[in-house]
């Protein structure tokens, strides 16, 4: 599929956010005062901007209000419902950390809960997905919630809580590669179901349906030589999850945290370039592409 921008900085802003907003809820990283106005001004920030991100991908932007009408049956719309919930219930516990010095625990954890169950509903934005078999098992939503949790983790300065989620993160990735790997290799979908002809033989097209350039070309088949696939989850894996463990092993104080944030953020902008551009649809057989 088509790697657009707006989705790529869509989850991984909003997965960082979301995730630093579960550690200010869980009380893991308690600031009070200024501090505390810091801390949640960059999750509320960074989700914030997340979702404004996904605005842009709309055809519609200015529909986005219709999102949140089909959460009983969209993950897409429980996502933006669950994402607004989750600032909303925040912020008394964000504004009683920041002028009264009295974080609210019991309202934090419910945040903190429903900010978890958001990052999970962007997973399974993708997850539920059948027609797209690289993204359609349960690794998908599982690595986002670790990449999230992860790489704020760094960010709020939890180095052994960070360190674990590392390792967590590099064999998330390695399981999403190899079961995606799986899923793409048996589809469960061919010409030959699709057209009932399989029974007498392998299908093939005559001729490609269109001559030139189509919306569903553009946004929905996106081809990857596996070379470049192969070095880009090299780098994802490198920078997204080993470099910033190696980092944060070593006493290098706050200059490490952040070179651990910087690599972990290119990493995770590369694995999602990558989410995406790999993601094989089904409607590439009606084109030859897959």
């Amino acid at each position: 599929m088509h790697p657009a921008p707006s989705l790529i900085l869509f989850t991984v802003l909003s997965g960082m956010g979301f995730g630093l907003l579960v550690w200010l809820g869980l009380g893991l990283r308690a600031p009070l005062g200024l501090a505390a106005f810091v801390m949640f001004a960059l999750g509320y920030g960074l989700a914030g901007a997340g979702l404004v991100a996904a605005a842009f991908h709309l055809g519609h932007p200015e529909r986005a209000l219709k999102a949140f009408s089909q959460w009983r049956s969209s993950w897409l719309s429980r996502e933006a419902v669950l994402a607004v919930v989750t600032l909303i219930v925040l912020a008394p516990h964000a504004a009683a950390s920041v002028f009264f010095d009295q974080p609210l625990p019991i309202i934090g954890l419910l945040g903190a809960l429903l900010a978890l169950a958001t990052i999970f509903a962007t997973g399974m934005i993708y997850a539920q997905i059948s027609a797209v078999p690289r993204w359609n098992h349960a690794s998908t939503p599982f690595l986002f919630v670790i990449a999230a949790l992860g790489g704020s983790a760094i960010l709020a300065g939890l180095r052994e809580l960070a360190i674990v989620l590392m390792v967590a993160l590099a064999v998330a990735m390695v399981v999403h590669w190899w079961a995606g790997d799986q899923r793409a290799a048996q589809p469960g979908s061919d010409r030959g179901s699709a057209t009932g002809l399989g029974v007498l033989g392998r299908v093939r097209l005559l001729e490609p349906p269109h001559s030139g350039q189509n919306y569903l070309l553009r946004e929905m088949v996106h081809v990857v030589g596996r070379k470049h696939a192969m070095k880009l989850r090299a780098l994802a894996l490198g920078l997204g999850a080993l470099l910033p463990l190696l980092i944060l092993a070593l006493p290098l104080g706050l200059a490490g945290l952040g070179l651990a944030l910087f690599a972990h953020g290119v990493g995770i902008l590369a694995q999602r370039w990558l989410f995406f551009a790999e993601a094989e649809h089904l409607v590439g057989l009606y084109y030859d592409s897959r």
